[in-house]
């Protein structure tokens, strides 16, 4: 038998049935020795088996909704009665529009009411009404502050630890890093993608940055079939494919064993190696026929508004179930940027998002997992509490972006739930008690893995690298039960 001229070739001529995204692993790796050149040898293995924590966690995995554009939190989920009643005047303090030519002072009540809702009493919008049946189970953040408005610059804030500096791994990356993964034959990382296109800032939201791809977030096909050629050739399956795997990875570790020390050819070979238990582990794990038809009600499955964002938040679930640690939701484009139309155009995104976001909480809850699992919904900014004018026409009014004050949501994980933390001021639009930030976001997300943000660290080169990049972050021990 004559041997192939090296390992690639030999798996692309046996064209062994890898479906699109673990080849997309396989290719990642092209560049992987010129780009991971400066890692130290002898240091980390960059492999996806499980590793120890720091001090005992109370998470396993996570389920991020990124809600991109910025939610109007002054509508949604902080009640701000003085903004009511100033309806019209002028905002005596300084503002930073983003867009000037539509900007005004003139502050804007909001058009729906708040109530409180479950035992705890936390106020919320008209406009979220599962949210409200799962209150007592979250937490909501109301002082979130990145001190910008720009989406860019708070997305990598949030995902990288910087402000708008591109290039550094995103939050899945530093988890798959320092906890591997449950499931060998899942990634670490996952990303689900929203069928309409991708979210602003595109990649840079998975982005591995610069530790070696193996961490990078792993994108599904945001439409069935989510994984192309699952199966392999007729020709090849059984035990010719079999026997064609063990000896690509008799190849591999051989070409390992030339070349002992090198941790980021470890990471390839890894990567090579769970691209194949792939073919049968995500077949099994996408396949939501396999649930029953109460839970495909409870995620708004049969009604056209929510199914594919449901369908999304029950994939996130069974990937969580069989292992995967991290596991990232994104929309189209960014349809909480409402500059423009907000009284259709908040209602839309809430009718698509509200049903799935809270039954998936509530899965989560009642499958026993939501002990270990954070769920983790909100955008990178929020609204203004002014009106952004489109000439004086009331239905065409919007609001600007507003990164000075903002909230989110987390429960799950050892999060306490049926709390309210932070505060803005009078009419929404600063940060003013309890600010947090996403560093403190991520060091507290991190504390609940079992992890240290400070000693989570990574040599870049010549230089120690962790998550909040040592700014400062701190854990907010608040919000934890």
């Amino acid at each position: 038998m004559k041997m192939p001229a090296s390992r690639r070739k030999f798996l692309v001529e046996q064209a062994m049935g890898l479906g699109s995204v673990a080849l997309a692993w396989l290719l990642q790796q092209d560049n992987l020795l010129a780009s991971s050149a400066k890692l130290p040898k002898d240091t980390v293995a960059h492999d996806l088996k499980p590793k120890p924590t720091h001090f005992p966690a109370q998470a396993q995995a996570m389920i991020s909704l990124f809600q991109h554009g910025g939610p109007s939190h002054v509508d949604l989920t902080d009640p701000k009665p003085e903004l009511t009643k100033a309806d019209g005047t002028d905002y005596a303090g300084d503002i930073k529009y983003s867009f000037v030519n539509r900007a005004s002072k003139k502050l804007l009540a909001s058009p729906w009411k708040f109530q409180p809702r479950g035992q705890c009493g936390t106020e919320i919008s008209e406009l979220l009404p599962h949210l409200a049946e799962i209150i007592d189970d979250v937490c909501l953040i109301r002082s979130m502050h990145t001190g910008a408005n720009g989406h860019e610059v708070s997305i990598r804030y949030f995902h990288g630890g910087i402000p708008g500096v591109l290039g550094r791994p995103t939050l899945g990356s530093w988890l798959a890093y320092g906890l591997g993964s449950e499931s060998q034959d899942l990634p670490a990382y996952m990303v689900l993608t929203d069928p309409g296109g991708p979210p602003v800032d595109g990649v840079h939201n998975w982005t591995n940055g610069f530790m070696p791809p193996l961490y990078q977030g792993t994108v599904l096909r945001p439409k069935e079939p989510r994984i192309l050629n699952l199966d392999a050739p007729a020709h090849l399956q059984g035990r010719l494919q079999a026997q064609n795997l063990t000896l690509l990875q008799q190849l591999n570790r051989r070409h390992l064993d030339l070349l002992p020390g090198e941790r980021d050819l470890e990471a390839r070979i890894a990567s090579y190696e769970l691209a194949a238990a792939m073919q049968t582990a995500a077949r099994e794990a996408l396949d939501i026929s396999q649930e029953t038809a109460t839970t495909h009600t409870l995620y708004g499955l049969g009604q056209p508004e929510t199914r594919e964002y449901g369908t999304r938040c029950l994939i996130a679930r069974r990937l969580v179930e069989r292992g995967v640690r991290f596991v990232q939701l994104f929309h189209n484009g960014q349809p909480w940027d409402n500059h423009s139309n907000i009284k259709t155009g908040l209602p839309n995104i809430c009718r698509k998002t509200d049903q799935p976001a809270a039954a998936l909480v509530k899965d989560l809850k009642q499958r026993g997992m939501l002990d270990s699992t954070i769920v983790h919904w909100g955008g990178e900014i929020g609204r203004l509490p002014v009106t952004e004018d489109h000439g004086g026409d009331p239905a065409k009014v919007g609001r600007d972006h507003n990164g000075q004050g903002f909230s989110i949501w987390l429960t799950g994980g050892g999060i306490k739930g049926g709390t309210v933390y932070g505060e803005t001021d009078a009419f929404g639009h600063k940060a003013v008690t309890d600010v947090v930030t996403p560093n403190d976001y991520q060091a507290t997300l991190l504390h609940q893995f079992g992890i240290d943000h400070n000693e989570l660290t990574y040599q870049h080169n010549g230089q120690e690298q962790a998550i909040t990049n040592h700014r400062g972050a701190r854990v907010v021990r608040e919000i934890l039960a």
